[in-house]
Order: C-alpha cells, then sequence, then structure tokens
C-alpha cells in the first residue's frame, strides 16, 4: 500500500504552490517582479513562473520561494499534436529549435537532465488523446485541472485522460495550476499543498518529486488513512467526497442526499450536513483510487493516486 501518513504525519511544513505562470518574458502581463508580489499577496508559499521556452529567475519576495522554470513544447510521434510539458526547477536555459520540436520522450529527457520535474500541462486543452504520452519514461504527472483553460474555452478539467493512463498502469501524479497570463482574472483558483521536508526550493521540489502534495481549487484534505478494504479522508467541508478508480468501479457520498451513496457513508458532518469526514469502500478489483472533492461552490479538490 501507498504511504499516506504525510497527510497528518506534523512532519514538515505545508506549502501552497502556483506551479503555472507566466510573465512578460513570454506572453503574460505583470513582469516577473511584479507577478511574484501578487502571488505573494495572495497567500502562496511557492511560484513556479514557466515562461514559454524562457528561464524566468527574479528575486524572491520576502515571504515566496520563486522556482525558475519553463513551459516547453514537444511533439508526437506520428501525429501532428502539438504537446505542451512544464519543466519545473530546471537549471539550464532551453534553447528553442529553430524548426520543430522535439518529440515528447526527448523533452522529458532533457528536463530530467537538467535537475527539472516534468509534468504534461493541460492535456484536453491540448486535445491529447492518453495513448499518445502512455509509457512516457520519466513523466511524473498531468494537469488535472488548468484554471486558464477552463475559463479560456471550458476545457480545463482533464481527469478522464489522468485515469486512462493510471488504469493502464502508469502511476502519474496530478497537479492544479492557474497558467496565469492575466493576473486577477487568472491566478489564484487552483493550487498544490505540498508537505515539504523546509521551507526551501529543493525541499518544494522533492515533495513535488514523490508525490507528497495534493491539488485543490478550494477544499482542504486534512488526513487519509488507508486500509486493506477502503480508505478514510478528513476535510474542509464538502458536498460530495468520490474515490474515482478504473473503469466500473469506485465509490461516492453526497452530502444531505440520502440516496447518493455508493459504496460510501459519512462518518462526521457539520450542523449544516457537509461532509468534514467519510469512508469510502475499495472493492478488491480496485488496484487503486484516487480522491476528488467538491465543496458547495463547486470547487474541487484532487488527491494523488492512492494504490494497493
Amino acid at each position: 500500500m501507498p504511504d499516506t501518513d504525510f497527510f497528518s504525519s506534523g512532519d514538515g511544513v505545508w506549502l501552497r504552490c502556483a506551479l503555472h505562470a507566466h510573465t512578460t518574458n513570454s506572453d503574460g502581463e505583470l513582469s516577473p517582479s511584479h507577478l511574484a508580489r501578487h502571488y505573494e499577496r495572495a497567500g502562496f508559499d511557492v511560484l513556479c513562473i514557466t515562461d514559454h521556452w524562457v528561464r524566468t529567475a527574479t528575486p524572491d519576495p520576502d515571504h515566496l520561494i520563486v522556482i525558475p522554470s519553463i513551459e516547453l513544447n514537444a511533439t508526437l510521434d506520428g501525429t501532428a499534436s502539438d504537446a505542451h510539458v512544464l519543466a519545473l526547477g530546471v537549471r539550464s536555459d532551453p534553447v528553442e529549435p529553430g524548426r520543430g520540436f522535439p518529440n515528447l520522450q526527448e523533452t522529458v529527457d532533457w528536463i530530467l537532465a537538467q535537475g527539472g520535474l516534468p509534468y504534461l500541462a493541460h492535456p484536453y486543452w491540448s486535445g491529447l488523446r492518453s495513448d499518445e504520452f502512455l509509457g512516457c519514461k520519466g513523466l511524473l504527472g498531468v494537469e488535472v485541472f488548468n484554471a486558464g483553460c477552463e475559463l479560456e474555452i471550458g476545457r480545463g478539467l482533464s481527469g478522464v485522460h489522468w485515469d486512462e493512463v493510471l488504469e493502464r498502469g502508469d502511476k502519474l501524479f496530478g497537479l492544479a495550476t492557474d497558467d496565469s497570463h492575466l493576473a486577477g482574472y487568472e491566478s489564484a483558483h487552483a493550487w498544490v499543498w505540498a508537505l515539504a521536508a523546509e521551507r526551501t526550493a529543493e525541499a518544494a521540489l522533492e515533495a513535488l518529486r514523490t508525490g507528497r502534495f495534493y491539488s485543490s481549487s478550494g477544499p482542504r484534505i486534512d488526513s487519509v488513512e488507508l486500509a486493506d478494504d477502503g480508505v478514510r479522508v478528513r476535510c474542509t467541508p464538502a458536498t460530495t467526497v468520490r474515490l474515482v478508480s478504473s473503469r466500473f468501479f469506485g465509490a461516492s457520498v453526497t452530502a444531505r442526499r440520502m440516496g447518493d451513496r455508493s459504496n460510501a457513508r459519512i462518518v462526521e458532518e457539520t450542523p449544516t450536513g457537509e461532509i468534514v469526514e467519510a469512508w469510502l469502500e475499495r472493492l478488491p478489483s480496485m488496484a487503486y483510487g484516487r480522491l476528488e472533492l467538491v465543496d458547495a461552490q463547486g470547487r474541487m479538490a484532487w488527491s494523488n493516486p492512492l494504490w494497493w
């Protein structure tokens, strides 16, 4: 079983991370220093500036860690599709090719060689199919939610892409990001809570590399307790808690709806009937499950996959 103790272990510090944002060094509205101050004022601990083909470095404000990162383009073998890949924490500047882009595997290999973390950006917005990135060696995960793409054209949620590769055995993590270009409009909508050993860029990147995080656009996950027959989750008030797994299987419970309970039950609720603790059953055929929470405002949270 996976280690979920980090949710409630107390070891380290929880850092609120914005992992996809752009500045005037590519196609963003604010300068690097202004964007950093914007996210600092919004209550973030970590900002990855991911300008297109530019590694942007800027001095850290007083209460924000800024990690130079990049958004790269990659081709997909045998197709005309164009994938975007976040290169979080890379140590070197990229060289944009004059003609054509490297393929996805070559792009991921370059990111890893530069000490970075490769995550696939907005697969739904990009029009990708899961089999186009299935089996890519070294790819750490995908954006399960991209707020900018959702606000722009309603193609920000990529849970289906994530589930298809998980079901076929690729143990990818899931990020929620802003993809901010217009600060104040598409910023502070989605983030990652990472449990880092300390408040440093290196520790934050290690948490992102090892999956010691969850993603959110609002709800908090306070604890996760895994057992052979299911999972118990505590959270801020939610209207729905789900355990999403392979096709046909999973568990879900909805507050204030007595009939909306499938292989799950509410353990504790608020006086107004919202869920703060739930038990979700694991069926014998489920090799993995990932938690999804929805609050009264429709905001969501996503755990990384729990593998049995």
